[in-house]
């Protein structure tokens, strides 16, 4: 009979207390699948004492993650404790380089040392194995690396941050505002005391890095994404998008371009006809565009005890097998080094929102503008405040004017709106959204 695997957990929060669960009481299933049986040996926490409503008796309980990775009676290493520096480095790096198999959720780690922990586990022969740290239950990981190994992606995107779609589903339907929809996320969980990591961009950057890696076989580089969060959209934006047939998501995007890989997160208003429209809530997305087949989106939970936790003990099962991919999809020389793709040569199409002045001219100087750079228009919408009545005082209130444009460059819309805004004949500063085609 062959061996069980022995598995040793560090961190025991909802994620690895779930973890625990499910190999206990899917043993027999695990078995049968894995060809082999999978036992937690021992584990390490912040806190012995804490109640997690899991059996641990016969478990040996290790007084810190370091003493954890280098047990010698653990054979595949889980880190389940975050953040990308130690003690979650150090110990990955310790078990790799024992040679053993190590599972993790952790996307900081990757996103600045994936490179390195790859190295290490290429060296030394055991496994690195991540699919629950991008999309939870998703297998996007999988996915790119193995089921799609024998086509080329020309573009990766989508839904990776719960918070993010919550927060502008509920928006859209209620017509509530950023400040107000964060609040409530914040009330029910689904956002942190301190949400920026989620709401700026940074949590889905870091999960893009990953994921261009695998599909672009470059290296994993956060610094290469360009970011930019939710805060600045307003109900109003999201009710025109509506009007003119997109929905608002912030997507993270990895396209292969003649200029190279561009890795960006933004705001972007998809078509309500696509798939990724559809996702609302906290659910996660993920779409792949290949060569020679129609579009993949893989829709899922993306976070939360349960869907990780199922995706962690995926893993820890093709360990248990003898799985050993190659944990970017090639071995580490043939990763190619990446930079970030300036803005400025980004190529789409763009909604413009300006609150022009009501004076005569005004029109005719923000036409001049875009003309100048050669942007060309597909619609422009004006929605006049109190269904164009004038207002009681007389005075005039700005206009909002909506305009979608043709695909044109990142810096001719810049520089147009530029000019518009020296004309002074528009109030406050332009929105713009760009807009990702199916």
């Amino acid at each position: 009979m062959v061996a069980p695997l022995k598995v040793g957990i560090a961190g025991l929060g909802t994620v690895g207390a779930e973890v625990v669960r499910l190999i206990e009481t899917q043993a027999r299933v695990l078995a049968g699948r894995s060809g082999r049986g999978i036992r937690v040996v021992a584990v390490t926490a912040r806190s012995k004492a804490k109640k997690r409503g899991i059996d641990l008796r016969g478990v040996e309980w290790v007084k810190d993650p370091l003493a954890l990775a280098t047990h010698p009676e653990v054979d595949c290493f889980v880190e389940l404790m975050g953040g990308a520096g130690d003690p979650a480095l150090s110990a990955v790096e310790a078990a790799l380089s024992a040679g053993k198999s190590v599972v993790t959720a952790n996307k900081a780690l990757l996103a600045k040392h994936g490179i390195k922990l790859a190295k290490a586990a290429e060296k030394h022969g055991g496994a690195l194995n991540y699919e629950a740290a991008v999309g939870a239950a998703i297998p996007v990981i999988k996915t790119l690396r193995e089921g799609l190994a024998g086509t080329g992606i020309n573009r990766v995107y989508g839904i990776l941050n719960g918070t993010c779609n919550y927060i502008l589903t509920r928006m859209e339907q209620e017509g509530l505002s950023f400040a107000e929809c964060l609040k409530d996320a914040q009330r029910l969980g689904y956002a942190e005391a301190n949400p920026s990591f989620d709401v700026d961009g940074h949590d889905t950057a870091q999960k893009l890095a990953i994921l261009a890696s695998l599909a672009f076989g470059t290296k994993v580089a956060q610094s290469a994404v360009y970011v930019e969060g939710i805060s600045s959209i307003a109900p109003e934006d999201l009710r025109a998008a509506a009007d003119l047939g997109y929905r608002v998501k912030l997507l993270g995007v990895a396209v292969r371009t003649a200029k190279g890989i561009e890795q960006r997160v933004h705001p972007t208003m998809v078509p309500k006809t696509s798939s990724i429209a559809q996702v609302m809530g906290v659910t996660n997305a993920v779409t792949i565009d290949g060569e020679g087949i129609p579009p993949i989106t893989l829709v899922g939970p993306g976070a939360g005890g349960a869907a990780t936790a199922s995706a962690v003990v995926a893993d820890i099962a093709d360990v248990a097998r003898g799985i050993r991919a190659n944990p970017f999809g090639r071995p580490i020389a043939q990763l190619r080094d990446t930079r970030k793709a300036p803005m400025e040569r980004h190529e789409g199409g763009y909604y413009i929102r300006l609150l022009a002045r009501d004076f005569p001219g005004t029109a005719a100087a923000i036409a001049t503008r875009l003309a100048e750079q050669k942007i060309s228009i597909e619609s422009i919408v004006q929605r006049h405040p109190n269904g164009g009545a004038a207002p009681a005082d007389g005075k005039a209130v700005p206009v909002p004017v909506i305009l979608i444009t043709y695909a044109t460059h990142e810096d001719a819309v810049r520089r147009a709106l530029s000019a518009v805004q020296k004309d002074k004949v528009i109030s406050g500063r332009p929105q713009v959204i760009r807009i990702e085609k199916n």
